[in-house]
C-alpha cells in the first residue's frame, strides 16, 4: 500500500487527483485543502508529509492577473510553498510531483518547447512557479518531478471552457482571441497521468526531472471555443476571432505555449491524448458535475 498526500485538494486539479487516487488499488490518499494546510508553513508542511510516499503539490496561487498585482504573495505560495514541501519530502524520503506551468517560458518560440528549453517567464505568475521548480530540483534531485501543464479545464472551478459555454446562454456571439496558441488539457486526464507517474517513480521506472503533461496538438483560444460549442451542439459560427489587443490584461500572456513531450519516453509512457479527444470526453463529465451542483428549480 502506497500512501499519497495531495495538497490543494479543494481546487480543480486537486479534487480530480484525489478522486483518481481514491479509485486506484493499493493507494491510500490524504487530501488537504488550503484551509487544512498552508504549504508556506514549513512546520505544517513537514507534519503533513510525514508518513507519505508520494506528495502531489496541486496547491497554487492560480490568479495570474492577481499575481501581477501581488507578486510577493503569489511567489510565497508558488515558490516558497514548493520549497517547504520539497524540504519535507527530502527529510521523509517522499517523492514530490510539483505541478508547474507553461508560463515559465517566454512564449516566443515557433516549435514546441522541450523539457530542457531555457526558461524566461514574462509575468509574475510564471516567475513564482519557476521559483518553485528550481527549489524542487535543488532539494530533491533524485525524487523531485516537475510536471508542467497548460490551459487546464475541468469539472471543478472556473476555467475557459466552462466560462465560454456559460456565456453562450447569455450572448448571441462571443469574441475570443485567436493569436495565442496552446494545448488545452483536461484536469482529469492530468490527474490520471500524475497517478501513473507517481506509481512509476515508486517502482523505479521514472527518473526524476521535468515532464510536460499537456494534451497533444495545438489550438488557439478561438479554436478551442469553437470546438467546445460544436461538441455541445451549439453553432460554432457564434464565436468570432479577435486579437489580444482587444483584451488587455494586467499580466502579459505568452503567445505560444506549446510544449514538447519527449520526456515521457524516459518513464516508458506515451504522451497524453490529443486535445480534441480529451475535450469530447470531458464535456459530458463537466455537464454532469454542473447539473449535480445546481440548486433544484
Amino acid at each position: 500500500m502506497s500512501r499519497w498526500l495531495v495538497t490543494g485538494a479543494g481546487g480543480m486539479l486537486g479534487r480530480d487527483v484525489v478522486e483518481v487516487l481514491s479509485g486506484t488499488p493499493g493507494v491510500a490518499v490524504t487530501g488537504l485543502a488550503r484551509a487544512a494546510l498552508d504549504v508556506t508553513d514549513a512546520a505544517a508542511a513537514d507534519t503533513a508529509v510525514a508518513g507519505h510516499d508520494v506528495v502531489v503539490n496541486a496547491a497554487a496561487w492560480t490568479d495570474v492577473d492577481g499575481a501581477e498585482r501581488a507578486e510577493a504573495g503569489a511567489t510565497r505560495v508558488n515558490g516558497e510553498g514548493a520549497r517547504s514541501l520539497a524540504a519535507a519530502c527530502a527529510r521523509h524520503g517522499a517523492v514530490l510531483l510539483q505541478v508547474s506551468t507553461d508560463y515559465v517560458f517566454p512564449g516566443d518560440a515557433t516549435r514546441p518547447y522541450r523539457e530542457d528549453a531555457p526558461t524566461g517567464p514574462v509575468n509574475a505568475y510564471g516567475r513564482g512557479k519557476l521559483a518553485g521548480e528550481l527549489a524542487v530540483r535543488e532539494l530533491l534531485p533524485d525524487y523531485g518531478f516537475v510536471v508542467r501543464t497548460a490551459w487546464l479545464y475541468g469539472a471543478y472551478g472556473r476555467n475557459f471552457v466552462s466560462t465560454v459555454l456559460g456565456l453562450a446562454a447569455q450572448r448571441d456571439t462571443l469574441d475570443v482571441v485567436d493569436d495565442q496558441v496552446g494545448q488545452p488539457t483536461w484536469s482529469r486526464a492530468l490527474a490520471v497521468r500524475l497517478s501513473a507517474l507517481g506509481g512509476a517513480a515508486l517502482a523505479g521506472r521514472a527518473p526524476a526531472g521535468v515532464y510536460h503533461a499537456t494534451s497533444t496538438g495545438q489550438v488557439t483560444w478561438y479554436g478551442l471555443a469553437r470546438a467546445a460549442f460544436a461538441l455541445s451542439g451549439l453553432d460554432p459560427e457564434r464565436v468570432r476571432p479577435t486579437t489580444s489587443e482587444h483584451f488587455v490584461r494586467p499580466a502579459p500572456r505568452p503567445s505560444y505555449s506549446v510544449l514538447g513531450h519527449d520526456g515521457w519516453s524516459r518513464a516508458g509512457m506515451p504522451p497524453m491524448k490529443d486535445w480534441r479527444t480529451e475535450l469530447a470526453a470531458a464535456l459530458p463529465v463537466m455537464a454532469a458535475a454542473a447539473a449535480a451542483s445546481s440548486p433544484p428549480a
